[in-house]
């Protein structure tokens, strides 16, 4: 069902490129299964169809089409080299490499033929010389193609990666030309809001002491609660031009604040404010960009409590710990006393771009509400501080291309490695069945003088090798007329000639002869 859902899905082309996949593998089938070629009509017809099957399943399911093609082959020859399926495993061991992106499936079904085929030689020829044979063809005609369908198939990856990368480079590129327009605004928001609104908050509170001064006249008194009113509304305008104008990752000025903290804190208390001042700690000289990030925080603090929570009482404290190289100032304020004035909620980029300023300077900065309704800004500067820029990180789509290359590097050295490993394993166990073989084959001259003319087969079974050469070696001479059947004994483990023949009929042995590669030279009896 999944099959005919993945046909009905498949665009024309794709429908046209399988069919002529079809056709052109059906090609090698009929040519060599052809009746008067020593085929078959139902051999070629069972052929064509076990294709189609094959094309069909390959975009579903690449690994049952090849397991069908391989069977076709094993039916045909258990050596799995036949030129009728050549071809197509080659053909569909590629598409399985080029349309599955998993690999250990692919490993199990491989280690799937190999144990089949270890299994057949075993079970009907007892010649592990056929699974080397099979063990080869599959080397040679599945699993390379294999590894070269993954590597094309990585290699797509990789240009699409490059493509995609390149997309994203160009988005980027018209994204820092944005941001390159609007860092001016960010600059002016930043000194808009820095600057303007501390002072316009001390305004308001100065305008609203003359409102409430009963010495001055009641003409003053108002014209005092429109200045006030008409800072308020400055405020307010402000923080909305801010919001626009403020753009993120502005960076802090290094410059530092024409005036101290303390006289900050006499300007404050100045214009109504109640604020407690201490210090403790010897007095250093502070770098520009701690002193320009101590007065912004305790310069926010302030104003932020005056918005906030007008008329509670300010305290401020400075800490100065040469042994620890840092400075720590604290501000906080008690609940409030009065309900805050009406107006627009804050936005809250004061503390954001205070802990920008913080962290710039390499410090830290914590904010929050204290247990008794109040709030705290708590600031840890570093005294001998440097500017600690963000840990670059590399782009999300250069890490991408990144892997892409790393996994095409290597497929190609998975395509070449691979095989050559296989070959290597593959001809070290034939070696060491060769050697086994060569050492279980030997019959010695006293074993042959044991053996006696008419003995049946059956007999000899203790007294001669569990193993036999597969047939006489080349150049022997012919086997004596009249017998059913010859077994092939080397001399010597090291070499192929002379050997023993023992030769058999109707189960007995009826000659034991040495034999030599030389055609006309005649045979040997051991006596």
């Amino acid at each position: 069902m999944r099959a005919l859902s993945v046909l009905r899905r498949a665009t024309r082309r794709e429908l046209l490129l399988d069919l002529v996949l079809w056709v052109c593998l059906s090609f090698f089938v009929t040519m060599k299964e052809d009746p008067n070629d020593g085929g078959s009509w139902p051999q070629m017809a069972a052929g064509v169809a076990a294709l189609g099957l094959g094309v069909l399943l390959c975009r579903v399911a690449p690994l049952v089409s090849l397991t069908v093609v391989v069977v076709c082959s094993a039916l045909h020859s258990p050596e799995l080299f036949t030129q009728s399926y050549t071809v197509a495993m080659c053909g569909f061991a590629f598409l399985a490499g080029r349309r599955d992106a998993r690999g250990r499936p692919a490993v199990l079904v491989f280690a799937g033929y190999a144990a089949a085929g270890l299994g057949l030689s075993l079970t009907y020829d007892d010649k592990l010389w056929v699974w080397f044979a099979q063990l080869t063809s599959l080397l040679l005609q599945v699993v390379v193609p294999w590894l070269i369908g993954r590597y094309v198939r990585r290699y797509v990856q990789l240009v699409a990666d490059g493509w995609e990368l390149a997309n994203r480079m160009e988005r980027e590129q018209r994204a820092v030309a944005d941001r390159e327009r609007l860092r001016e605004r960010s600059r002016i928001a930043g000194d808009m809001h820095d600057s303007l609104g501390h002072d316009l908050s001390l305004i308001a509170v100065r305008a609203a002491a003359l409102e409430v001064n009963r010495n001055l006249p009641p003409a003053e008194q108002r014209a005092a609660g429109e200045l006030r009113l008409a800072a308020a509304d400055a405020t307010a305008r402000l923080r909305d031009i801010v919001g626009v104008l403020r753009a993120d990752g502005e960076e802090a000025p290094t410059t530092p604040a024409d005036e101290s903290v303390a006289e900050l804190v006499e300007r404050a208390t100045a214009s109504g404010i109640t604020v407690e001042l201490a210090t403790h700690g010897p007095d250093v000289e502070l770098p520009d960009m701690v002193g320009r990030a101590v007065h912004r925080v305790a310069q926010e603090a302030l104003t932020n409590a005056t918005k906030h929570a007008p008329g509670a009482p300010v305290r401020m404290r400075i800490v100065r710990d040469p042994g620890a190289r840092a400075l720590t100032l604290s501000v906080t304020h008690p609940a409030p006393t009065a309900a805050p004035p009406s107006g627009p909620v804050s936005g809250g980029t004061g503390l954001v771009g205070l802990d920008e300023r913080v962290r710039l300077a390499g410090g830290t900065l914590v904010h929050g509400p204290t247990g008794d309704g109040g709030f705290a800004v708590t600031a840890r500067l570093p005294i001998t501080a440097t500017p600690v820029p963000l840990a670059p990180q590399a782009p999300v789509a250069a890490r991408e291309l990144s892997r892409a290359r790393l996994q095409v590097k290597r497929g190609l050295v998975q395509a070449i490695v691979a095989p050559v490993a296989v070959v290597a394993v593959l001809g070290a166990l034939m070696l060491a069945y060769q050697e086994y073989g060569a050492s279980r084959s030997v019959l010695t001259r006293d074993q042959v003088d044991r053996l006696h003319l008419g003995e049946r087969r059956t007999a000899l079974r203790d007294r001669v090798p569990d193993h036999a050469l597969d047939g006489p070696p080349p150049g022997v001479g012919p086997e004596p007329a009249g017998t059913d059947t010859c077994a092939y004994f080397r001399t010597d483990r090291f070499e192929l000639t002379p050997v023993y023949r023992l030769c058999f009929t109707s189960g007995a042995l009826t000659s034991k002869d040495l034999v030599d590669d030389v055609p006309n030279e005649e045979s040997r009896t051991p006596r």
